[in-house]
C-alpha cells in the first residue's frame, strides 16, 4: 500500500500523521505541492492521497489534478472548493439544514451597506476566501461600515470582491471546535480569548470540551453538508443552540491531542487506510 501525502510546509501535524503512518507500517509518497508538475497525461503510483497543503488554490486544484487521473483523495477536490469558500460554505449548511448565524452576501459598497444595516450592528465582515482569523472585521457602526466597505472596494482583489456579513454573535469570549472523522465526532475544544477572534492561530487557549448530543450532531450534519471526511467544525454556543461558523478541510489539531485525550492524528490515519480502495 502506498499513500500519497500532499503538502507544502512540514509542521507538527504533518509530522504526527507521518509518524502515526509509520507506525502501521504504510509506504509514504511526499508530494510537495512546491515541486509537483502536472502534465494531464500520467498518474501517480498511489493508493491514495491525503491533503495537507496550507495554500487553498493549490489544495483545490492538485486534488482535483490528481482525482482526474483516478485517484481517491481525502478530503476531495469538491470539499475543498465548498470549505475555502465561505459563501459555498454557507449554502451547503443552509441547503441541508444546520444552523448558522444570520448573514447577507452583496456585491457593491451601496448593497452591502445596505445588507449590513438589515442585520444590524455589530457584523463581521469576512473574505470570501480565508482562514486564520485574517481579515476579518467587527463593524459596529454605519461611520465604521462606510470606512471599511470603502477599503475593501479600492483592494479590489478576488478576497475583497465579495461581501460576506455575517451578524456577530456574542460568544462570551469562546468558542468550540469539534474534530469530524467520517461519520464520528471524535473529539471538542473551547477556544478562549479575551479577543473577540477566538482562532488559536491568534493567541486563544485550547481546552476540553465534552462532546455533547448537540455538539456531534450539528458537527456531523455540517460535515457531512460539505461533502464529509476529515473535518474541524467551528460552532457557536447561543441562547437558541449551537450554531456553525466554519467548516475546515484541512484541520489544525496541534493544540487538542492532550487537550482531549484523544490521539486525533490517529484517527486519521486510520480513516485513510479504512478509505483506501
Amino acid at each position: 500500500m502506498k499513500i500519497g501525502f500532499l503538502h507544502s510546509l512540514i509542521r507538527k501535524e504533518e509530522k504526527l500523521l507521518i509518524e502515526a503512518f509509520k507506525q502501521r507500517g504504510v509506504e509514504l509518497v511526499m508530494l510537495d505541492d512546491r515541486k509537483l508538475i502536472f502534465d494531464l497525461e500520467s498518474t501517480l503510483e498511489v493508493d491514495v492521497v491525503l491533503e495537507r497543503c496550507i495554500n487553498h488554490s493549490r489544495a483545490m486544484h492538485g486534488l482535483r489534478l490528481l482525482e482526474s487521473s483516478g485517484i481517491r483523495c481525502i478530503n476531495t477536490s469538491e470539499v475543498s472548493r465548498v470549505c475555502g469558500d465561505k459563501m459555498l460554505s454557507s449554502l451547503a449548511l443552509k441547503e441541508a439544514g444546520v444552523p448558522q448565524p444570520p448573514l447577507r452576501i452583496a456585491f457593491t459598497e451601496k448593497s452591502a451597506l445596505v445588507a449590513i444595516e438589515e442585520l444590524g450592528y455589530p457584523v463581521v465582515l469576512k473574505p470570501a476566501v480565508g482562514s486564520w482569523g485574517r481579515l476579518l472585521s467587527k463593524v459596529n457602526d454605519r461611520e465604521a461600515a462606510e470606512s471599511l466597505l470603502e477599503h475593501k472596494a479600492i483592494l479590489g482583489s478576488y478576497h475583497h470582491s465579495i461581501f460576506y456579513i455575517q451578524k456577530y454573535v456574542e460568544k462570551q469570549g469562546r468558542d468550540i471546535r469539534s474534530f469530524v472523522v467520517g461519520d464520528e465526532c471524535i473529539a471538542a475544544i473551547y477556544r478562549t480569548s479575551p479577543h473577540w477572534i477566538t482562532n488559536t492561530a491568534r493567541g486563544a487557549v485550547a481546552s476540553g470540551c465534552p462532546v455533547t448530543d448537540e455538539i456531534r450532531t450539528v458537527s456531523l450534519a455540517a460535515a457531512n453538508a460539505v461533502g464529509g471526511g476529515v473535518l474541524a467544525v467551528d460552532l457557536f454556543e447561543t441562547a437558541d443552540g449551537v450554531l456553525v461558523n466554519e467548516v475546515n478541510y484541512t484541520m489544525e489539531f496541534r493544540n487538542s491531542i492532550e487537550t482531549t485525550g484523544v490521539n486525533i492524528p490517529a484517527h486519521m490515519v486510520d480513516y485513510v487506510l479504512e478509505n483506501t480502495p
